[in-house]
């Protein structure tokens, strides 16, 4: 399939040819979901932690006779039953995270490439290229109509063109290795270089 490709200043630059295995998937909501979650499940930190009954700090002594109270049978005040006692079976740290495996990752970002085309928020553009000025990229994002954009280009990110876009709200840059399912949904545009469409083709073939 064929994409016109256009410069930041919205002028046309021919047009690239894009795999149709890669791009041109019928895009499937239950692999998107399970990448996207696999991903979240990885970031999450992990360090909830409550006070069991041996770390509270209450006295370990009887709090009273074991007979002839009429009440219940009690040790100390850290039983879970009592106020500020320790949680019975709370939350401990330990790692949200779970396998998926490469093959289906692979899958899960082309689907999101091809989700992007169907729903047609991508875009090509010949380069990511500035003079470092954020008001110049700016005023041209604007132009463009970008509100909340992710650009990803080739093995690396120009130097200038990430100076100048790193205090634009709503606009983020990536290498073609750092493409993600998460963030290639999360925006509304996304927009290739014609060199991150050659790295991400390479990747994912």
């Amino acid at each position: 399939m064929k994409l016109d490709v256009i410069k930041l200043d919205g002028g046309k630059a021919g047009s690239v040819e894009l795999g149709e295995e890669i791009f041109g998937l019928e895009p499937r909501a239950d692999i998107l979901h399970r990448v996207v979650r696999w991903q979240r499940n990885n970031a999450q930190q992990g360090t909830h932690k409550v006070k069991t009954r041996s770390e509270t700090s209450y006295s370990t002594k009887k709090i009273y006779r074991q007979k002839g109270t009429g009440g219940a049978r009690h040790g100390d005040r850290n039983a879970p039953i009592f106020r500020k006692g320790g949680i019975y079976k709370g939350p401990t740290p330990r790692s949200h995270g779970h396998d998926l495996t490469k093959k289906f990752r692979k899958l899960g970002l082309k689907h999101a490439l091809s989700a992007k085309m169907a729903a047609g928020e991508l875009v090509v553009i010949d380069t990511a290229d500035a003079d470092g000025k954020t008001a110049v990229l700016a005023k041209a994002v604007k132009n463009l109509g970008w509100k909340r954009a992710l650009v990803i280009d080739g093995a690396s990110v120009n130097e200038n063109f990430a100076k100048a876009a790193r205090n634009i709200e709503g606009l983020d840059i990536l290498p073609s290795m750092g493409a993600n399912v998460y963030d290639i949904l999360k925006r509304d545009t996304l927009v290739l270089t014609k060199a991150g469409v050659e790295a991400l083709e390479a990747r994912l073939k």
